[in-house]
């Protein structure tokens, strides 16, 4: 090297500062080397899912808050923030009908009319922003009515059968129930009359269903409830019936209070009457 010193290097400066240079660079971090590409993690369990989950946090609130900054109001909501603001305010002078009125003598508050006994606040604005037609609203608010009432009366008929259902049900138990009790009445009229008929020393009754047959006791022994008096011309209830009556103008007895009278002014007088609600 030559020339001045000041403006040039001797050839042992030069290679002193070419050292010191190789230095810093030996002390930067190579990328390439296992310092750099071996670094150990913190792979404890658990951490790195939460930092992820932080992390999108904290992106979906920034994301938000820029929604919110960029978002432009629809023509719709700025009538609408427009239209509250000037219904909120009231009416000025600027207003030609206020103007109008105040010539006339009114005053902000006043209520309307000669005598003061009408309306103070104007009347309210209804805005109609959907795309129906006139009347639409009405005509949708009376389908509704109209599909309302169908519906309970669809409900009051629906109860008024389930009612008539448990009506008719309940009849037909009581029915059976009283054909059943008939037959027991009858059973016990017949063996009564075979028992009193016996003891008078008569060998065949009357009518043949006057009493019980071996046949019938049998069955009756077997199954109560079946139905053996079945007959071509009379009923269980006429069969009753004449059988009672048999059995209180020939034996003076009653099958209802199970008793056998003395005469017939003692089983008038005693005995209730000559049917089982008269013995209820």
């Amino acid at each position: 090297l030559r020339g001045s010193r000041s403006c040039q290097l001797t050839s042992g400066e030069a290679a002193r500062y070419f050292c010191h240079m190789r230095l810093n660079m030996a002390e930067e971090e190579d990328y390439m080397s296992d310092a750099f590409i071996n670094v150990q993690e913190d792979i404890r369990p658990g951490l790195p899912m939460l930092r992820q989950i932080r992390e999108a946090h904290r992106k979906e609130e920034k994301q938000q808050e820029a929604n919110l900054k960029n978002r432009q109001k629809s023509l719709k909501e700025e009538e609408q923030e427009r239209r509250d603001i000037g219904l909120k305010n009231a009416l000025g002078c600027e207003n030609k009908g206020f103007a109008l009125l105040q010539k006339m003598g009114y005053k902000s508050g006043q209520a309307l009319g000669k005598s003061g006994d009408g309306i103070v606040e104007p009347i309210p604005l209804s805005v109609k922003t959907g795309k129906s037609g006139i009347g639409h609203e009405t005509f949708l608010k009376r389908k509704a009515e109209e599909k309302l009432e169908s519906y309970r009366r669809k409900i009051h008929m629906k109860n008024q059968a389930e009612e008539k259902a448990a009506e008719q049900f309940r009849m037909r138990l009581k029915n059976k129930q009283d054909e059943m009790k008939l037959e027991g009445d009858l059973r016990r009229s017949q063996r009564a009359c075979q028992q009193l008929d016996t003891q008078k020393n008569i060998q065949v009754p009357r009518e043949a269903w006057y009493w019980l047959s071996p046949e019938e006791e049998t069955e009756e022994e077997e199954e109560e409830d079946e139905d053996e008096y079945k007959s071509e011309d009379l009923s269980v209830l006429e069969k009753l019936q004449i059988l009672t009556s048999y059995l209180r103008e020939e034996h003076l007895y009653c099958i209802w209070c199970g008793t056998a009278y003395e005469d017939k002014e003692d089983l008038s007088s005693n005995c209730p009457g000559p049917t089982s609600a008269d013995h209820d």
